[in-house]
């Protein structure tokens, strides 16, 4: 399979020098801007291309990693276009396939391929993505190719439908993105307790660093601890008696997910209680 790239972004870049790196054949880039084609074209040994119609020629599969809010844009210059037999994937997290409209009259195959894996560099990112697992959907003509292909390389590959793609995404929104205001939100409490936003980031780096190894080597019931594993519903209470309402109400959210968890993990214990509490 021959690949094409349509953007020369973080996502672009780093996904053609990842599949160049493992030997998969990729045609080259053709981008907005010709320097960035360039640029794309030089870190992964390929080609530059300053008409799109001959990456589509030369290329069996396209692959637009390009920002989602112009996906449609370039597949409607991608119909009128020799794409007859060929692959047409975009790296969307959120949007699924059928965001290539019409596809069928065109005798062309629609996907969406999407790494489980937030990729911030665009020249060093692709050393770590042979840890990423990857989903997909779409056409089930290629489906099997494209898993295969990037099972090739040393990836899971997960299948879903298209209409998981939006709840796909929010998962992965809410353990990368929302996490991170999860993190502000704790270090804005700790400066209002009198720490410097440093001494704030500072102490907290140990607790984020320790439960994060501690989830991922034990997995989520074995490294619980805090007030609600031990079903403390006082501390609890204390604590939601002093947060204003906005850090309430996150409070509660998570401790509710929280104590799911700890009922998982100590099934003879009854937190009712404490499901009182936060009701409150």
């Amino acid at each position: 399979m021959k690949i094409g790239f349509i953007g020369a972004g973080k996502v672009g870049v780093s996904l053609g020098k990842y599949l160049t790196e493992h030997k998969v054949s990729v045609t080259g880039y053709y981008s907005k801007t010709l320097k960035s084609s360039i640029e794309a074209a030089e870190f992964t040994n390929t080609r530059t291309y300053e008409k799109v119609r001959y990456l589509v020629e030369d290329s069996d599969a396209i692959f637009l990693t390009v920002p989602d809010g112009i996906i449609k844009e370039v597949w409607e210059k991608l119909k009128v276009l020799p794409i007859e037999n060929k692959i047409i994937s975009h790296f969307s997290g959120s949007l699924s396939s059928t965001v290539f409209s019409d596809i069928s009259r065109y005798d062309a195959y629609g996907y969406s391929i999407h790494p489980l894996f937030a990729i911030n560099d665009k020249y060093n990112s692709y050393k770590k993505l042979a840890k990423s697992f990857f989903t997909m959907e779409g056409h089930e003509k290629y489906l099997y190719q494209l898993s295969r292909l990037f099972e090739s390389v040393g990836n899971q590959v997960v299948v879903i439908q298209a209409e998981e793609k939006v709840q796909y995404h929010a998962s992965a929104t809410m353990v990368s993105n929302l996490y991170v205001g999860l993190i502000s939100l704790g270090e804005k409490m700790l400066i209002d307790c009198g720490f410097t936003r440093d001494q704030a980031h500072k102490a907290l780096t140990p607790l984020i660093q320790g439960n994060t190894e501690n989830i991922l080597s034990y997995g989520l019931k074995d490294a619980l601890t805090g007030p609600i594993e031990r079903n403390d519903h006082l501390t609890i209470l204390n604590h939601l008696r002093v947060l204003n309402p906005p850090e309430r109400e996150v409070y509660k959210v998570l401790s509710r997910q929280v104590i799911k968890v700890a009922e998982a993990k100590h099934k003879d214990r009854n937190y009712e209680e404490i499901k009182g509490v936060i009701k409150e």
